[in-house]
């Protein structure tokens, strides 16, 4: 279908498979679906995003894979979801896409709200020292290709302390803040993605 059939993060999605178990899982920013696919069995899943062409992917995706989503179109610095909605998040190469600092911690407070206390959520952002970025400003164009010619996709590129600040500024606890399982380079720093597995505090309301 697409080089982005499948998600580039099944070995820390499979590792929170075994981690959360079940209960009802947001998919924030959800794509064309991917990172579904490894919670099919056991997860009641809903996504959102705020391309109409992306949910008509999704669902299509759904169709193929054989597993059921609620899926709606809607912005995640706005959710339509009440409080305290889901058990768990996960939300892959989204949130670098909003304009600033201020607007990720927005709507990662945003992402904080709909979960239950306890919660945890999957969050990753494109890292700002990976080695094509170092001469590059932090807020950037890049080219995307698509079947109807080049697109070009604004990306807001947060470091490993800006991404912790962020999520602690939103409301987070960070369980984890680390490179993406593929990364085999020496220096984490330098990986292509920073991934967050973030918790609502249990006293959360």
């Amino acid at each position: 279908y697409n080089r982005f059939h499948y998600t580039r993060f099944k070995p820390e999605l499979e590792n929170l498979i075994q981690r959360w178990q079940h209960g009802k899982l947001l998919n924030s920013g959800c794509g064309h679906g991917a990172e579904f696919l490894p919670f099919k069995q056991h997860f009641e899943l809903y996504g959102i995003d705020i391309s109409r062409g992306m949910i008509k992917q999704a669902e299509w995706y759904s169709q193929k894979f054989g597993f059921t989503a609620d899926l709606i179109q809607g912005d995640i610095r706005q959710m339509p979801y009440p409080d305290n909605s889901f058990d768990w998040a996960v939300s892959a190469a989204t949130y670098h896409h909003l304009k600033n600092r201020a607007e990720i911690t927005s709507a990662m407070g945003e992402l904080l709200r709909v979960l239950k206390p306890g919660g945890e959520a999957f969050v990753t952002l494109w890292n700002r020292w990976q080695p094509r970025f170092w001469l590059k400003p932090k807020r950037l164009y890049l080219p995307w290709k698509t079947s109807s010619g080049k697109v070009w996709r604004f990306y807001y590129l947060a470091t490993y302390p800006e991404a912790r600040r962020m999520a602690k500024a939103a409301g987070f606890e960070i369980v984890s803040c680390q490179p993406e399982n593929s990364y085999h380079g020496v220096f984490r720093y330098f990986s292509r993605n920073i991934c967050l597995v973030l918790r609502k505090p249990a006293g959360s309301s």
